[in-house]
């Protein structure tokens, strides 16, 4: 049997993408919060007050990571948790003002290290390859077992 050629397995290429946006994320922008940490302080900042389970369908993040990493943001004090007033059972996240700090200060590094990231690019491609992601990821959604989110390791 012959070697297959990884630059045509869309995994292979998935996962060399990703250790050089780790790479460049831990160089760029930050190495105490990792990317889903951002993307949680991103969508609390785009709306306040939403619960972990929604927070975690926001982001894409399944349960337990999504549990994870807001542990760690209640943890570095990022993120306040009061009592829904409406559900006793169900606690509401809020950035709290280190919070907001530290996204506006991430955020402002995050498109910074996307120029480089996307450097080889030209705007036209830029597009073509957010759309054609966008398509694969939302028909991997429907792959789905129902109940079941998208996985992180990088908590």
């Amino acid at each position: 049997m012959r070697a297959v050629d990884l630059s045509t397995h869309p995994g292979h290429l998935a996962r060399r993408l990703q250790q050089a946006h780790h790479l460049l994320w831990n160089t760029m922008v930050s190495q105490e919060t990792t990317s889903p940490q951002f993307a949680v302080l991103n969508a609390l900042t785009a709306e306040p007050g939403l619960d972990q389970r929604t927070v975690g369908e926001r982001v894409g993040l399944d349960r337990s990571t999504v549990a994870e990493v807001i542990t760690r943001l209640l943890r570095r004090a990022l993120l306040d948790k009061v009592r829904d007033p409406r559900d006793g059972r169900r606690y509401l996240l809020r950035l709290t003002e280190e919070g907001v700090r530290t996204h506006k200060e991430l955020a402002l590094r995050t498109v910074r290290m996307n120029q480089v990231f996307l450097g080889p690019l030209s705007d036209g491609e830029r597009q073509t390859l957010f759309g054609l992601m966008r398509r694969v990821a939302d028909a991997a959604e429907a792959l789905r077992v129902p109940g079941e989110g998208a996985t992180s390791a990088d908590g």
